[in-house]
């Protein structure tokens, strides 16, 4: 076994959000010497879960073994079917599993990526559960640079009080560009609302959540206002035509199974 390449592994494992439980059967599979194996690897996030599995491959002109990719099955708590997607590990910044998690769940995640060049440039990634490959491996879109998306421009937009302190706004920003659903405190009318956002870059702004998770409609921002009553009548008539309009939001694994079936269907 070629120690150098199994202590590379084992970062390249560790780094990718594996942590340092898969460290010994890594080691084991590689004294086996044998050309290809995989490693499995179960996470939790609140009540879905995630099982992973990693790809090794034995190289044919030395003994190094290299991890190629990783595959997900996310199991959501209230979906009979399985969303699987698989991960390529690239020379630059690899997604991590959390992050491949947050894609899997509709998110963005801003990465520093690398081109065919190995120039290293930084988009925001974000999968397109409309459109997939042969093998049901649904595409990722990138928002580069120039597209304009600006995360901390769009931040300052909302009255969210950890702006005020520069270590809390960079720990959010920081979350945010992890693909995380963030929880943050809106200044309202002299009160602190707890709500939960996340990053849109698609659309060049953030979603916004209230504490029972029901999205809300950024573009009627100044309405806010209104009282508790008015804004519930306001919900519940507009209610349909809000259901349209989810397109830009995160719920769109529904969409996805229904492309899974088709893309079965056809294969």
């Amino acid at each position: 076994m070629n120690e150098k390449n199994f202590e590379y592994l084992k970062d390249q494992v560790k780094y990718t959000g594996f942590g340092e439980g898969l460290e010994s059967e890594l080691k084991a599979n590689l004294q086996k010497e044998e050309p290809n194996f995989t490693l499995s690897h179960n996470a939790q996030y609140g009540n879905d879960t995630a099982v992973a599995t990693l790809n090794f491959k034995k190289s044919d002109q030395s003994d190094m073994c290299f991890f190629n990719s990783y595959k997900v099955e996310l199991q959501k708590e209230n979906s009979k079917e399985a969303l699987e997607q698989t991960f390529y590990i690239n020379k630059g910044s690899n997604i991590t599993m959390k992050e491949a998690f947050n894609l899997m769940e509709g998110r963005s995640v801003n990465k520093n990526l690398t081109n065919k060049e190995g120039e290293i440039y930084n988009a925001w990634v974000q999968m397109d559960f409309k459109q997939a490959d042969t093998n049901g491996n649904f595409k990722l879109n990138q928002y580069h640079q120039n597209y304009g998306y600006d995360l901390e421009a769009t931040l300052a937009k909302h009255p969210i009080k950890e702006l005020e302190n520069p270590k809390y706004k960079e720990d959010l920003m920081d979350s945010m560009k992890k693909g995380n659903l963030q929880s943050a405190t809106f200044l309202k009318e002299d009160n602190e609302v707890k709500q939960y956002i996340e990053a849109s870059p698609q659309f060049k702004t953030i979603n916004v959540y209230d504490g029972n998770m029901q999205r809300i409609d950024n573009r009627h921002s100044k309405e806010e206002k209104q009282s508790e009553v008015e804004k519930a009548s306001v919900k519940q008539d507009s209610k349909k035509q809000n259901q349209s309009v989810d397109d830009d939001g995160p719920e769109v694994p529904k969409e996805a199974k229904k492309k899974r079936k088709s893309q079965s269907n056809s294969m």
